[in-house]
């Protein structure tokens, strides 16, 4: 039994990779890209730690040379979501028990292992799966996702350090603990750490998820999967489903186990999911906790003092690249 305080490493921002002619990292991306494209991969199901094939299978195309097929993806139906959610409720009864400095230790891995040796996978599988050049691969799902994990950790301990006031003769004290269900998480297309952060965040802190990526970027979620198993995640603590909406989330959402909802995407989906939950409300065993992430627009905000040519071009940047699907959009 532990009986230390522990601290999490301070976390720092990953640092950006340039990717300069001649450069190690440019390298073995480009020798890494003809690798993911020489091979064409078949992405099971991952229920409980186990590959689960469903023979209704999805190609996956690359979005700037749709004659290029890097694979296929087996998709879950009604079947494969009850077996997912049996398999995260059986993890549960340790997770949730696991301590958090152990727990912590996980994804911290997860972080270093993506930080070196597994960054020029995931990057290769987002620039193919998802049409993105190298710098937004490399802002998203190697520099973003890193800090996600890092950051997540730090700041859990940080949550967990706020403690209510006890006045003179008194000791009061507050414990955080886990949802008694599990956590549905549904992720985008457009950036992979969103994908890899949406359940994960809620694994850190001892839940369990069912995690089913948009259809169109199931090819780099498959490599996060891989690298969370070699990371030492538990088998069970997040579960692979990715398939179409109704056939993963009817069911999913319909299950009175049903903890959470991560989500981001459309608000017509996410507005679809809450009303979903709250017509069959009275059949759950808990309030699920809802947390979803929608499309818009935002605002520019420009000081007086600002370099007019140089905000133009961050405002069209913003607007444009990577066809406006951006959260500078």
């Amino acid at each position: 039994m532990s009986n230390a305080y522990f601290k999490t490493p301070q976390p720092l921002n990953e640092p950006v990779k340039l990717y300069k002619p001649g450069s190690p990292e440019r390298d073995e991306l480009k020798n890494k890209l003809k690798e993911l494209k020489s091979k064409q991969v078949e992405v099971p199901l991952i229920i409980g730690g186990e590959e689960v094939k469903t023979g209704n299978t999805e190609e996956m195309r690359i979005p700037h040379n749709h004659s290029h097929i890097l694979g296929v993806y087996h998709k879950a139906g009604k079947k494969e979501v009850e077996m997912a959610i049996e398999a995260a409720l059986e993890a549960r009864k340790e997770w949730a028990e696991m301590p958090w400095e152990h727990r912590v230790s996980v994804f911290l891995k997860i972080a270093d292992l993506l930080a070196g040796s597994w960054r020029s996978t995931i990057n290769g599988a987002t620039m193919l799966g998802q049409s993105k050049v190298v710098h937004q691969a490399e802002i998203d799902s190697a520099c973003e996702l890193i800090d996600f994990y890092r950051f997540n950790c730090y700041f859990m301990t940080k949550l967990m350090e706020e403690q209510p006031y006890s006045p003179y003769g008194m000791w009061n004290r507050s414990e955080y603990r886990p949802l008694e269900g599990y956590i549905f998480a549904v992720t985008p297309f457009n950036f992979t750490s969103i994908a890899g952060n949406l359940p994960t965040s809620p694994a850190i802190v001892g839940n369990v998820c069912l995690w089913k990526p948009a259809s169109s970027s199931v090819y780099s979620a498959y490599f996060l999967m891989k690298l969370f198993e070699e990371a030492g995640l538990p088998k069970g603590v997040i579960n692979f489903v990715p398939g179409s909406g109704g056939q993963v989330g009817t069911p999913a959402m319909n299950n009175p186990n049903l903890a959470g909802i991560h989500f981001t995407g459309s608000t017509a989906v996410f507005q679809n999911m809450w009303k979903t939950i709250a017509d069959n409300l009275k059949n759950m065993k808990y309030y699920p906790r809802i947390v979803g992430e929608t499309g818009g627009k935002d605002f520019i905000f420009a000081h007086n003092s600002a370099d007019i040519d140089a905000l133009v071009v961050a405002a069209l940047r913003g607007a444009f690249e990577y066809q406006g699907q951006k959260c500078s959009a």
